[in-house]
């Protein structure tokens, strides 16, 4: 018996039969990857949970794994997730359900394809933790909006075409009520995008800053005064996307850990076998938790779970980055290429050892920190009482600085 995956009429089979029609008329390997993946999503294949004519055919979520089997069984090219992940994770579901028709249907297409890229340009220099403070002001002008301020850690700037923007337009109502969120073309005069260096030699993100940057009143997403409410869509996806990454067992920053650990058995201690197990165990805990919560992503948007698998992904990647420099003893001390480049994609677990441990610094940082995170399960999923805030009613204009 079929088991059925979809609406009326489209059960696992048909979605196989799709997605063959697909493969005959846009044969891999005789088709160039960016037409492959234009009719894939014309399709509606490319997240089948979107609704049709976006991408999608209004699918389960859980449809996706029988078209993607497919389709990888047949050697078709993917649109390299890892360099467009911020479009995916981030800006697509606030597009999705917040943009007007117009805006799905310009950006959608192209964000999934990979033709542009995306970053967020959120946090800044003295509103990181505290995201509502921001000041970057968005002043009205007719049919656009001024834009003027500072963000700080934007990934991939360097490389994205479109912005997904949080700024103040209303500094006389409290923070979190005086805030619009916007697409910003990373194209457009005022816009200037600098290399931050990090730890491991590259320069993965940016500051960028906006001066006087004209953004069309047609690319606000949400009312205006809304976009904390818009922002929290973004957010609460970007920790899925980040701590809810699909793994196999052993996949991740477990990976090179458990190989080193059955290859060399010179380095191996009894204290070193039980931290490793301990580890081992957290880590399919995680895994298979965010399958859970992958799964419940099929009734809906994600909630604050995400924050809890986001606060577990950076804990265990730095403790079990650590674990692997002590493994490998004076190989863990290497690092093969410390050089000043400016990398494609956000890469967590690439190269050697010591890029690794590096690397995973950041895990506690970037998508919310830790602490901020640690609020969010604590009140939101344990219910916990939440911390006192004397600035909920204050207008932003009044609040110190």
């Amino acid at each position: 018996m079929t088991t059925t995956t979809a609406k009326d009429g489209l059960d696992e089979e048909e979605l196989r039969r799709r997605a063959r029609a697909l493969l005959a008329a846009w044969e891999p390997g005789r088709t160039e990857p960016l037409e492959f993946l234009r009719a894939r999503f014309d399709a509606g294949l490319a997240w089948v949970h979107f609704p049709e004519g976006l991408g999608g055919l209004g699918a389960p979520r859980a449809a996706q794994a029988v078209v993607d089997a497919e389709l990888t069984a047949a050697g078709a090219p993917d649109n390299d997730p890892r360099r467009i992940g911020i479009g995916l994770g981030m800006a697509a579901p606030t597009i999705l359900r917040y943009g007007a028709e117009e805006q799905k249907s310009r950006f959608l297409r192209p964000l999934w394809t990979g033709e542009e890229v995306w970053c967020q340009l959120f946090s800044e220099p003295g509103a990181g933790s505290d995201l509502a403070g921001l000041r970057t002001r968005a002043v009205r002008d007719g049919d656009e909006w001024v834009v003027d301020g500072q963000k700080v850690w934007t990934s991939s700037a360097h490389n994205a075409r479109w912005a997904i923007l949080i700024a103040r337009t209303d500094p006389d109502v409290p923070k979190h009520r005086g805030i619009t969120y916007f697409v910003c073309d990373m194209t457009d005069p005022g816009v200037e995008v600098r290399p931050l260096r990090q730890i491991t030699g590259e320069a993965e993100f940016n500051e960028v800053f906006l001066s006087g940057v004209r953004i069309p009143d047609a690319h606000r997403l949400g009312e205006i005064g809304d976009g904390w409410r818009v922002a929290q869509t973004t957010l609460m996806n970007e920790r899925v996307a980040i701590g809810g990454q699909s793994l196999p067992r052993e996949g991740g920053m477990m990976g090179p850990v458990a190989a080193a650990w059955r290859e060399r058995p010179e380095l191996r201690t009894p204290e070193l076998h039980d931290r490793l197990m301990r580890l081992w165990v957290d880590a399919e805990v995680a895994r298979l938790t965010a399958e859970r919560v992958r799964q419940q992503l099929v009734s809906g948007a994600p909630g604050p779970e995400g924050s809890g698998l986001k606060l577990a992904f950076a804990r265990l990647n730095q403790q079990i980055s650590g674990l692997e420099v002590e493994l490998l003893g004076e190989d863990g001390l290497r690092y093969s290429d410390w050089t000043m480049v400016r990398p494609r994609s956000v890469d967590f677990y690439g190269r050697d050892a010591g890029y690794r441990y590096l690397r995973a610094k950041g895990n506690s940082i970037e998508g919310g920190t830790s602490e901020i995170l640690r609020n969010i399960v604590a009140e939101r999923v344990l219910g916990l009482p939440s911390e006192p805030r004397t600035d909920k009613d204050a207008a932003w204009k009044d609040l110190p600085r």
